[in-house]
């Protein structure tokens, strides 16, 4: 069985596992990266998702590298689109005007952007990247992770020796390899005393998960998919949480329960409105560019209707490939509802968009992932409004390693719980929350950090998942430099320092928020992201 070795191995390429990679490169160490698919880029690409963000996220209180990757994708554009004038001239250019984000774009697009960010430091030979390379198995010593091993498409294997491992997985996957102590689903209100916390802990409450797809709408032409298999299920299907069944434009409100309907488009048009589900996470809008070569709009699909939560994909009672199935099986259903039933036979899939046979994905949206027993974890009581009381504000971390904001937002989950949806304040990502409490080598960097089921719902974003990578990183290359665990970093005043230094200084991390942000909940914040701050 062949053998690598390097300094810092960084499992999964999504938005933690490259700014991970990137950011141990730049400081010097050599990195292989490996990802299970065959993009880089994870939710932003291979699971389609434009980026859920703030309203920051264009001024300095965003990550410097994300927004150097935000910025890199607008420049992709003006570079090879053709755009009208007044569009290529926009700073904040907003490729699809999705109502999501201040940047709705085509997946591939930062795929070509990620490589670009890569590409020096693969030329230079410091980051080697595996794509199609599975973690199947683990090796190590007393607390220390020696090596993972990694099966290719032909089912070969290698295995990759490290001084330093980085789990950047979807489902935090290098967790049991490894036997680091970890949770899976919700914990107990006894155990974290969080006001939404489920009454006991339930390994099987897991955020659904969804199968995304790009879909454009062509009138008058008729692109009908074959019925797929559990269509007449899905058809039917009533869970005792929503109002109806989940195939129709009738779903929940995540703020207040409430019951809503939202049509696909406004007043039946191209039209956008505050219920529109079309121009929510458009990432084509054909009206900006020059007329004769892009005719037609694209959105992509995930929405409530597609939300997948009958089967958990990891713990007990878990059958990844059932739910895999499921989940797939629910979004073609939804497809071929809007196609018949809804009347929208002009409906297309764009399989190009997403380099698939089928039009889907390359791989689900997950929102929640399997997450270490930390040095210190983040409740509730940090973050979140309500939790706080008169402490107005979100918790000062001493060991701050980069900032967030979103909502805590949770999807309907496998036991059948419904939204949990509670406002918060724009947070700190504490560096505690990034140390394993025993294995000394391994560091999470995505939905895996110490964050509880609840906490996990605002710290899962594009922007924080990227930040935490950033930050795993610098810390992989920082004990490297020094000769000392995460632990001893951080549990030292003065090495915490330097190592916040290397953040601030050398990466242009920002590590706390101004205190009129910090104090104000995110539902009092601008819903859409928007430019609140020149650079300095």
């Amino acid at each position: 069985m062949p053998e690598t070795r390097t300094a810092v191995l960084v499992a999964g390429g999504g938005l933690g596992g490259v700014a991970a990679a990137l950011t141990a490169a730049r400081l010097g160490h050599r990195v292989v990266l490996t990802e299970e698919t065959d993009w880089l880029g994870g939710q932003l690409t291979s699971q389609a998702v434009p980026p859920d963000e703030n309203p920051w996220i264009e001024s300095r209180y965003a990550s410097t590298g994300y927004r150097a990757l935000r910025a890199r994708i607008r420049d992709y554009y003006r570079r090879n689109y053709p755009l009208r004038a007044g569009v290529a001239a926009d700073r904040l250019l907003n490729p699809g005007l999705g109502v999501v984000s201040g940047l709705c774009h085509e997946p591939r697009v930062a795929v070509a952007v990620l490589d670009e960010l890569l590409a020096p430091y693969r030329t230079a030979g410091l980051i080697t990247v595996l794509l199609r390379h599975a973690p199947v198995a683990a090796e190590g010593t007393g607390d220390r992770v020696e090596a993972v091993t990694f099966r290719r498409p032909d089912g070969t294997e290698v295995v990759i020796e490290a001084d330093y491992v980085v789990d950047a997985t979807e489902l935090g996957d290098l967790l049991p390899l490894t036997g680091t102590e970890h949770v899976v689903g919700a914990e107990g209100a006894a155990e974290t005393g969080e006001p939404h916390a489920a009454e006991r802990p339930d390994p099987l409450d897991q955020q659904a998960i969804s199968w995304c797809f790009p879909l454009e709408y062509r009138p008058g032409e008729d692109h009908t998919i074959d019925k797929p298999a559990g269509y007449d299920h899905w058809r039917t299907y009533e869970p005792s949480f929503w109002p109806g069944p989940q195939l129709s434009w009738t779903d929940v409100d995540p703020i207040g329960l409430s019951v809503r309907t939202r049509g696909l488009f406004h007043d039946g048009g191209h039209v956008p409105g505050a219920h529109d589900l079309w121009h929510y996470r458009r990432i084509v809008a054909a009206g900006q560019y020059e007329p004769g070569v892009i005719a037609h709009d694209v959105t992509l699909v995930n929405w409530p209707q597609i939300d997948y939560w009958d089967l958990p994909l990891v713990g007990p009672g878990a059958d990844r490939d059932k739910a895999l199935a499921g989940a797939r099986d629910l979004s073609l259903s939804f497809l071929y509802w809007m196609q018949t039933e809804a009347g929208h036979p002009g409906l297309r899939l764009r399989p190009d968009l997403v380099d698939t046979p089928d039009g889907l994905a390359k791989a689900p949206y997950i929102r929640e992932s399997r997450r270490i027993r930390a040095e210190f974890t983040v409740v509730e009581q940090h973050v979140g409004v309500q939790a706080r009381g008169p402490l107005r504000g979100s918790e000062v971390f001493a060991d701050s390693v980069g900032l967030g904001s979103y909502r805590i937002d949770l999807h309907p989950s496998t036991s059948g719980r419904t939204y949990v949806d509670v406002d918060c304040y724009p947070f700190q990502i504490p560096l505690g929350a990034l140390l394993p409490q025993r294995v000394d080598n391994l560091l999470p960097a995505g939905k895996n950090i110490g964050t509880t089921h609840i906490t996990n719902g605002c710290y899962r974003l594009h922007p924080v998942e990227w930040s935490i990578g950033e930050a795993a990183g610098a810390l992989a290359a920082q004990a490297l430099a020094t000769g000392l665990p995460p632990r001893k970093i951080r549990a030292d005043a003065a090495r915490l320092a330097d190592f916040q230094r290397l953040l601030t200084g050398v990466l242009g991390v920002t590590l706390a928020w101004p205190e009129d942000v910090r104090t104000t909940p995110c539902g009092e914040h601008p819903a859409v992201p928007q430019l609140v701050e020149q650079e300095p």
